[in-house]
């Protein structure tokens, strides 16, 4: 998760983007207006797209000019919902959110398989909550101020992997409250099913 963050007056709260996609199955990647921030796939030899937490993406392309020969996987490996309290103590502006919501915390493993060393920010971004209700939301930007949340510190988005290396980060996605984290999903572009990763319980 790329985050924009600068100082402003604590008073005035941490300002947020929340990008919706809707229950349309709209897969468009992007985010923090980079274009697709990370792999659009170069699928697998099968046709599935279903996985468990903890199981491995087939190697994604990278879609950034920069590093657009180099390779890499996705393993969303837990998924937590957080509470009300959570968003209260955030430091986020409530006020300018489209409704009541609580954050659903995805912890994932990005390694990188081939290529040319890429950032931890191009290789999160295509990465979707969906709920029980079918709403789907990208990860929480924040455009200004800090958000914290318990257990899962920012992500240091400019690191760099080089070949064979992990990270382990956590993401941040905000959910209407009273709905469900069901699933987390990998868009694939427009033309492709995104992967999806189910959420148990």
């Amino acid at each position: 998760m790329r985050m924009w963050t600068r100082a402003v007056p604590a008073a005035l709260g941490a300002l947020a983007l929340t990008l919706a996609l809707g229950s349309c199955n709209d897969t468009d990647s992007g985010k923090s207006g980079k274009g697709s921030g990370s792999g659009s796939g170069s699928g697998s030899s099968d046709d599935k797209t279903t996985y468990r937490l903890g199981e491995a993406s087939p190697p994604q392309e990278s879609t950034m000019q920069a590093t657009k020969d180099s390779t890499f996987t996705v393993t969303p490996t837990k998924v937590r919902t957080g509470t009300e309290a959570d968003m209260a103590e955030s430091g986020l502006d409530l006020a300018e959110l489209p409704g009541p919501k609580v954050p659903v915390y995805v912890w994932t493993t990005l390694t990188h398989k081939s290529g040319k060393p890429m950032p931890v920010g191009d290789m999160d971004g295509d990465l979707v909550v969906r709920t029980d209700q079918d709403d789907r939301t990208k990860a929480l930007l924040v455009l200004m101020g800090d958000a914290t949340w318990p257990d899962c510190p920012a992500p240091d988005t400019e690191k760099e992997l080089s070949e064979g290396q992990s990270a382990e980060i956590c993401t941040t996605f905000l959910i209407t409250r009273g709905e469900k984290a069901a699933a987390v999903e990998l868009t694939q572009g427009f033309y492709n099913e995104p992967l999806e990763w189910p959420v148990k319980g």
